[in-house]
C-alpha cells in the first residue's frame, strides 16, 4: 500500500473506528465524544484476537461478498498497523459459504472450532439462518451482514444484523404508496427466506394500510424468464409493483415487465441497491425506485446531513484503494467489522459471552447504513430513518426524497 493510501487509512481509522470506542458517550457531537488512546502496541509474542467471517466469495452472491472480503482485510491490516486490539494482534480468518447455506453452515462449524471470538456474515439471508441456531447453541457472537427480519426477530441473544431489515424496508416502500395515492399492489418475491420474509411483510402492512394487494407471484432463485408471471401481474391491473429480491432476478423483472408494458412504477428492495443491478437491467433499470442506505448517493447528501462525514472516509477510500466505488455490502461488513472490534474492547478481552453483551450495549454507533442503537430487544439496532428513498435515473442513482 503506497504512502498515501496508508495516511488515509490511518486518519480513516482515528476518525471512524476509534470514534465507537467510547467511554460512556454519545456520538451525536463531536464535543461529547471522548476518545480513547490507541492500543498498546503489539508484541510478537501475543496470541492473536481471532474473528471469522462467513462471505459469499463464489456462487450467484458473490458481487456481494467479494467487497466484504475486501474491507474486512483492507481493515484487519490497519487495525494492526495501528497496535491490534487490546494490544494484540487482530486476525480474520474468513471462509466462502459458497452462496449457500450449506456452504455457510459447514464454514460456521469450522470456525468455531478454531475458537474465533465472534463471526460475522453471512452475506445473505438463506446462508444466514441456519447459523441462528448453531451460533446461538455454541455461544458465539455472530454479527450477520444480510437483512432478513427473521434473522433478528425473534431476537437469539447471541445473533446481530448490520443491514436495515425488510420490516423498515416495507414501510419505506407503503410510505411511497401513500404519498401516490397508490391503493392497489402486485408483489413478485424470490422463494427464499429473503424474499418470503419481504412477502409476508408487505402482506402484513398493506392489510394495516388498507392498500389491496391484487396479486402474488414468485421466481426461483435462478429463474431468466418471468413474463408468465409478470402477464399474470399485470392482467390484476395494479397501481404498483413491488419486487423482493436479490440479483439476478429483479433484473429480469424489471426487463420483462418492461417489454409486456407494465406500465406502473417499479418498486425494488434495497437488495438490489448496488451497479450490478443497473448493469443487468439495463435501459430497464431507468425509473426503478427503492429503499436505499445513504452510502449510494452520500455525495448527493446536503453537507450539514450528520451521516455525510462517515460516509465520505469510506467511499473516498475504497475508491483509491480498488478504483470503484464501494458497495452497500462493502458497508455491512465494514460495520460488523468495526462492531465487533469495539465489543472486544469494551469487553476487555476475548471472551465471546463478554463481546456478545459488549455488542448488546452499543449506542449511538455512526456505520455506513445508519446509527445503531442495540438493546435487548433489537438486534438490529436501526430505524426507518437509516433509509432514503431512490430513483435511478440516466443509468445512476438519485436521490429522491
Amino acid at each position: 500500500m503506497n504512502s498515501t493510501r496508508t495516511r488515509v487509512w490511518l486518519a480513516t481509522l482515528t476518525i471512524l473506528a476509534f470514534l465507537g470506542l467510547l467511554v460512556g458517550c454519545s456520538r451525536k457531537s463531536p464535543e461529547d465524544v471522548v476518545v480513547r488512546p490507541l492500543p498498546a502496541p503489539v508484541t510478537p509474542e501475543s496470541a492473536p484476537v481471532t474473528i471469522g467471517a462467513i462471505l459469499s466469495l463464489t456462487g450467484p452472491a458473490s458481487p456481494s461478498g467479494e467487497p466484504q472480503k475486501n474491507i474486512v482485510q483492507m481493515l484487519v491490516e490497519q487495525v494492526n498497523a495501528q497496535g491490534g486490539v487490546l494490544g494484540r494482534p487482530l486476525e480474520v480468518i474468513v471462509r466462502d459459504d459458497e452462496s449457500t447455506p450449506a456452504g455457510a453452515v459447514k464454514a460456521a462449524n469450522d470456525l468455531i472450532e478454531q475458537g474465533v471470538v465472534a463471526i460475522i456474515g453471512p452475506s445473505t439471508t438463506p446462508s444466514t439462518m441456519p447459523l441462528k441456531d448453531i451460533c446461538q447453541e455454541a455461544g458465539v457472537p455472530l454479527i450477520a451482514c444480510a437483512a432478513g427480519k427473521t434473522i433478528t426477530d425473534p431476537v437469539a441473544s447471541y445473533v446481530f444484523a448490520v443491514p436495515q431489515t425488510n420490516t423498515l424496508a416495507v414501510e419505506k416502500c407503503f410510505d411511497y404508496l401513500e404519498k401516490q395515492g397508490i391503493d392497489k399492489v402486485a408483489s413478485i418475491y424470490v422463494a427464499n427466506p429473503f424474499g418470503e420474509d419481504g412477502r409476508e411483510n408487505i402482506a402484513a402492512l398493506a392489510a394495516e394500510k388498507g392498500i389491496e394487494i391484487v396479486a402474488v407471484e414468485t421466481f426461483g432463485g435462478d429463474d431468466t424468464d418471468m413474463t408468465t408471471q409478470l402477464t399474470k401481474i399485470k392482467a390484476a391491473e395494479p397501481g404498483a409493483l413491488i419486487c423482493w429480491g436479490t440479483n439476478p432476478g429483479p433484473a429480469s423483472v424489471t426487463k420483462d415487465a418492461k417489454t409486456i408494458g407494465l406500465d406502473v412504477p417499479i418498486l425494488q428492495s434495497h437488495g438490489v441497491a448496488n451497479m450490478k443491478f443497473i448493469e443487468l437491467a439495463g435501459e430497464a433499470a431507468n425509473g426503478v425506485q427503492l429503499p436505499a442506505g445513504r452510502l449510494i448517493v452520500w455525495e448527493q447528501l446536503a453537507d450539514d446531513d450528520p451521516h455525510k462525514d462517515v460516509l465520505r472516509e469510506f467511499a473516498t477510500t475504497y475508491q483509491e484503494e480498488y478504483g470503484q466505488a464501494p458497495t452497500i455490502f462493502a458497508g455491512y461488513a465494514y460495520d460488523a467489522f468495526w462492531i465487533a472490534v469495539q465489543a472486544i474492547t469494551e469487553a476487555g478481552e476475548a471472551d465471546r459471552a463478554k463481546v456478545r453483551d459488549a455488542i448488546e450495549q452499543i449506542k449511538d454507533f455512526q456505520g455506513t447504513a445508519g446509527v445503531f442503537n442495540y438493546s435487548a430487544e433489537d438486534h438490529n439496532g436501526l430505524t426507518m430513518d437509516a433509509f432514503v428513498w431512490v430513483k435511478i435515473v440516466d443509468g445512476a442513482w438519485q436521490l429522491a426524497e
